[in-house]
């Protein structure tokens, strides 16, 4: 009998001789491509309009980009510590429920499953329909149920995969990082040989101060932020990485400096093709970018994009069920979503619960509004994760921390963290505050289902029916032992 750290197989058969358990699968490559295939979807091809649009010049903007990338790195090692201190899977939920309390994790675990998880793919979904649509439309605008549409269609595409077996998701996965990086490299390349051949008019007057306004500079780190979100990602998933108090910090070091090295370049490029006010007017940048510099294969460029999309896309349905999955073995979720397929080894359950969400929120969804309506929570439980992470180093010193990040990088990237929320319910008050009332509407339902459960023994008989029933039709069961 072979501990599951090392793949073997331990417990009571379930199913002809084989032990229940998420294996651990994810070697060093297939964690790069997570983060990178996560980072690198939507958000470069959608972002820049938003960051352009509210740091108000083309200067700022790339500045903006690069501080993003520098922030998101800095947030990355942070959690890189926290990935090799605590060994669970569930990231943010884990970090918050180890080192700040029941509570605040329970709200991490409420707003990613209410709010931030279905706006966040949502907005992928939006932008991967677009893009198709955009391939046979262009250049008349996508109709906007052509785009839903296709959209819900390339979202059921990721829950079939997901559900299906890890190891399909996980080879699916490094593929779609292999095309979406050499979309990158399309778009990169002829925009810098276009600059060093002097093509730099679009630069000059870079950072025009007439058009800079303070209380819109966080809206334009929350559009670059969006762009470098998945950073975090592995650490969903550490009870399923091959090693990883080595793995972990080296695919994330290696993903994160590549990406902003990537998106700083692609930046770089969209401005030496085309000027301000032209990114402004596109609702597809890379496809106007490809009409300019790229005519002679400008039609594959939206299909790859669209690719990109997908497998942004895909790497965030692979990795969000797993901290609804943790949420639901520590009791703060119903035990349902706690269990695997019997035979593929998927939390079924867990992946099932947010594909209804988002095709609901897909429906009704705007790109900006739902970028802005997601940071602020997502923002304000990674600033209190690393805070989380400085309390638990002051209280206990000794625990063993195979990673351990500079503390200026810690402390700077909280500050900014908590700066950037707080200035962001003055920028934008109406999608922020929605997004503050939601996260704390978890409050009460905490106290009545979780802390000291008070509902009613009927409805108490009556989910635990259900329960069972929906146990019996997806042929799910608990795990056989502990994988951390």
């Amino acid at each position: 009998m072979q501990c599951p750290d090392t793949g073997g197989t331990a417990g009571e058969a379930k199913m002809g001789g084989e032990a229940l358990y998420l294996r651990r699968r994810i070697d060093l490559l297939a964690a790069i491509s997570f983060i990178i295939g996560t980072v690198v979807g939507s958000g470069i091809f959608i972002a820049p309009k938003g960051v352009l649009m509210n740091s108000g010049s083309v200067g700022l903007s790339l500045l903006v980009w690069a501080l993003c990338g520098v922030l998101s790195t800095f947030g990355a090692l942070c959690y890189a510590e926290l990935g090799t201190t605590f060994k669970k899977s569930g990231g943010h939920y884990i970090y918050l429920l180890e080192t700040l309390g029941p509570l605040p994790a329970f709200l991490r675990l409420w707003a990613e499953f209410i709010l931030i998880r279905p706006a966040v793919a949502s907005v992928v979904c939006l932008a991967f329909g677009r893009y198709v649509v955009e391939a046979f439309f262009a250049p008349c605008p996508a109709p906007p149920v052509l785009v839903k549409l296709f959209g819900i269609l390339g979202l059921s595409f990721v829950v079939v995969v997901n559900c299906w077996s890890v190891s399909l998701a996980t080879r699916t996965q490094i593929i779609l990082t292999i095309i979406k990086m050499f979309a990158l490299v399309l778009i990169i390349v002829p925009g810098i040989c276009a600059l060093v051949r002097g093509q730099t008019e679009n630069f000059h007057n870079a950072f025009n101060s007439e058009s800079f306004t303070l209380n819109k500079l966080p809206l334009a780190f929350y559009s670059g932020l969006y762009a470098y979100g998945g950073w975090f990602y592995l650490n969903f998933i550490t009870e399923e990485v091959i090693n990883p108090n080595r793995n972990i910090p080296l695919s994330i070091i290696f993903s994160m400096v590549t990406v902003t090295v990537c998106y700083v370049m692609v930046n770089m490029s969209y401005y030496t093709v085309m000027t301000a006010k032209e990114l402004l007017v596109s609702d597809a940048v890379a496809v106007t970018f490809a009409g300019r510099a790229l005519q002679s294969i400008a039609p594959v460029i939206p299909i790859l994009v669209a690719i990109s999309c997908l497998g942004a896309l895909h790497g965030g349905f692979f990795v969000a069920p797993r901290m609804l999955f943790v949420g639901a073995r520590e009791g703060h979720w119903p035990a349902l979503f706690s269990m695997i397929h019997v035979r593929r080894h998927t939390p079924l359950p867990a992946v099932l619960l947010l594909y209804p969400l988002v095709v609901l929120m897909v429906a009704r969804g705007e790109l900006f509004q739902l970028v802005n309506f997601a940071s602020f929570s997502r923002w304000l439980f990674i600033g209190m994760a690393t805070m989380g992470m400085l309390i638990h180093r002051y209280r206990f010193p000794q625990q063993p921390r195979p990673f351990k990040v500079p503390l200026a990088i810690a402390v700077s990237f909280t500050v900014v963290c908590f700066f950037i929320v707080g200035l962001s319910l003055y920028s934008d008050p109406w999608n922020t505050g929605g997004s503050c009332v939601i996260t704390l509407s978890g409050v009460p339902v905490y106290y009545l289902t979780v802390h000291r459960p008070r509902l009613p023994p009927r409805w108490m008989t009556a989910f635990n029916f259900c329960s069972r029933q929906l146990q019996i039709l997806l042929e799910v069961a608990q795990q056989d032992f502990k994988t951390y």
